[in-house]
């Protein structure tokens, strides 16, 4: 029974592009691979029933653009926020975002970067994953508050998405 879980999806953005006139990291646009892996990725979330209730991203334009990329292959989620305290954000970061999510939101999809999400990962399920771009990791738990639910290595991890295996 899905409700009796909490979900969540931990995303690396896309494919982002270094040959840019992006006058900042923080501006750097999607390259041709990440437009197209956003959406796989969204495909089979949905195949899998992994379908977001809310979405909180990093608000980099590569963040950005992977979750345009994806939003059109999925249901509407309830919600989306793009915030700056995802920006190269960690375990801690990640928590105060998550905690303040409601307690009626069943699926998250937390969109971001790397090394952070790695970390985060490995924080709440304790196995390491390695998260190249566009890869979501799928991990589930019992259902709690989300500000309860941030506890090391509570989570279970379901699966990991990756672009090329699709």
């Amino acid at each position: 029974m899905a409700d009796r879980f909490l979900r969540l999806v931990v995303m690396r953005h896309a494919k982002s592009s270094w040959t840019t006139e992006a006058a900042t990291d923080h501006e750097r646009p999607l390259n041709d691979r990440g437009r197209s892996d956003a959406p796989k990725i969204a495909q089979r979330l949905v195949e899998l029933g992994w379908c977001p209730d809310r979405v909180v991203s990093s608000d980099s334009l590569r963040t950005q653009e992977t979750w345009a990329g994806m939003a059109d292959a999925m249901p509407a989620p309830q919600d989306v926020r793009f915030t700056r305290r995802l920006y190269h954000a960690g375990a801690t970061a990640f928590c105060q975002v998550v905690s303040d999510e409601p307690d009626d939101a069943a699926c998250l999809l937390l969109l971001g970067h790397n090394p952070g999400w790695e970390e985060v990962v490995e924080w709440l399920s304790g196995q390491p994953v390695r998260m190249t771009t566009a890869n979501a990791v799928l991990l589930r738990r019992d259902r709690v508050p989300w500000m309860m639910a941030l506890e090391p290595e509570t989570w279970g991890l379901v699966d990991v998405l990756r672009p090329r295996e699709l």
